[in-house]
């Protein structure tokens, strides 16, 4: 929920589930729960894993976590 006042505070999580939406979910019908939860659990897989976002210089979110650790573990120059 957003604060009185501060319009962007859930601007990620609606970007989020408009990309399901739009990319995963429009037009699809789905005989049961179960098939449209499938269908969003394997879409969240690939969005975090593989989709690359230009808001992290083209890399997908785990190759932007994997590169961040990876800056915090080197030794300092």
């Amino acid at each position: 929920m957003s604060r009185k006042g501060n319009c962007w505070d859930n601007a990620c999580s609606e970007t989020l589930f408009g990309s399901l939406k739009v990319e995963r979910l429009h037009g699809m019908t789905f005989h049961n729960h179960r098939e449209a939860k499938d269908a969003t659990l394997e879409w969240l897989l690939w969005y975090n894993g593989s989709r690359m976002h230009s808001t992290l210089g083209y890399l997908s979110p785990a190759q932007f976590e994997q590169q961040a650790s990876v800056r915090q573990l080197a030794p300092a120059a």
